[in-house]
């Protein structure tokens, strides 16, 4: 396991050490867990972004579907005459 040196503000320290005390854990494994949601919070924005230029590409060489087809197709879920998913034209 590595070690780093983190120098925290004192507002936040007197925080984590309640929230430490509060949980009966050391500020070391709340540090930990707040890291480690922090890393998968970003590869989740990270991946939000890439989806992100992905459908502006898409967009900006015609690859779309029409919304009133979406529309009129979630609108047929459930009905005797459900319509076929729209397809990119």
């Amino acid at each position: 396991m590595g070690i780093t040196s983190v120098r925290i503000k004192d507002d936040l320290d007197e925080s984590l050490k309640k929230i430490a005390e509060k949980k009966q854990r050391s500020k070391s494994w709340i540090i930990n867990e707040a890291v480690a949601e922090y890393i998968v919070k970003d590869k989740v924005d990270s991946q939000k972004w890439l989806d992100t230029l992905e459908g502006l590409e898409d967009i900006k060489n015609g690859r779309v579907i029409d919304g009133e087809e979406v529309l009129a197709w979630i609108e047929s879920w459930g009905t005797d005459k459900e319509l076929e998913m729209p397809k990119v034209k």
